[in-house]
C-alpha cells in the first residue's frame, strides 16, 4: 500500500461563477479500521482562501502549521491576505525544500482572487502545481471524483447549484472507496461569505 493510502481521503474542489467550493470526506483511519468520523481535511486559511490536504494525516498537520506560519508571516509584513495562487506558490515552494524527505500529501488550493475569479490549483508531493478552471481532485477515491466531475461540471453554476455538484460528486465517489467516506463537509467561497455544511452519509 502506498502511504499516500494509508488514511484515505476524498477531495474535490471546483469552480462557479465568481463562487467556488471544496470539499472533503470526514473519516480518519488507518487502513482499513475507522478511528473518527468527524475529521474534515479541508482548512481555512483566510476568508478567501482554502487548502485541502490529502494523505499522510500527521505530515497534512505539520504542513498546515507551516502554512499558517507563513500565511501569518504574509499579513504582518504586507498588512493584507494572501492571495490564492501567491499561497500555491508558497506551497510549492515548501513542499520542494523538502523533496529529499518530502512531506507526504498531495494539497488542494480554492479561493478567489482580488477580482473575484476563482482559483482552483492542486500539486503532487514534491510541489509540482497544476492550475485548473473547472476542477481539482486528490486523495484514494480522486479516479472516482475525476469521473463523477466531468460529467457533472458545467461552466457557470451559482453557489447553491455549486454546492449540489460538489456534494454530489463526493457523496457518489466515496461509495466506490473504502479508505474513505463516513460523513462530508463542503465549504462555499463567494465574495461576501463562506457557506459551511456538513453531509450525513453511509456509515459502512
Amino acid at each position: 500500500m502506498s502511504i499516500l493510502a494509508y488514511n484515505g481521503a476524498a477531495l474535490c474542489a471546483m469552480a462557479g461563477d465568481g463562487c467556488v467550493a471544496i470539499g472533503s470526506d470526514t473519516r480518519f483511519g488507518i487502513e482499513q479500521q475507522t478511528l473518527a468520523t468527524d475529521y474534515g481535511k479541508v482548512y481555512r486559511i483566510n476568508d478567501r482562501v482554502f487548502v485541502g490536504l490529502g494523505g499522510l494525516l500527521s505530515d497534512a498537520q505539520t504542513l498546515y502549521q507551516r502554512i499558517l506560519f507563513r500565511t501569518n508571516l504574509y499579513k504582518l509584513r504586507e498588512e493584507r491576505d494572501m492571495k490564492p495562487s501567491t499561497l500555491t506558490h508558497m506551497l510549492s515552494s515548501v513542499l520542494y525544500e523538502k523533496r529529499f524527505g518530502p512531506y507526504f500529501v498531495e494539497p488542494l488550493v480554492a479561493g478567489l482572487e482580488a477580482d473575484g475569479t476563482p482559483y482552483l490549483a492542486c500539486m503532487d508531493l514534491l510541489g509540482c502545481p497544476e492550475c485548473a478552471d473547472d476542477f481539482v481532485v486528490g486523495g484514494t477515491c480522486a479516479e472516482s471524483l475525476h469521473g463523477a466531475c466531468e460529467s457533472m461540471y458545467r461552466p457557470g453554476m451559482g453557489p447553491e447549484e455549486l454546492f449540489e455538484t460538489v456534494s454530489q460528486c463526493l457523496l457518489n465517489s466515496q461509495d466506490r472507496d473504502c479508505l474513505s467516506g463516513w460523513g462530508a463537509v463542503v465549504h462555499v467561497i463567494t465574495k461576501d461569505k463562506v457557506i459551511t455544511r456538513t453531509l450525513k452519509t453511509r456509515q459502512d
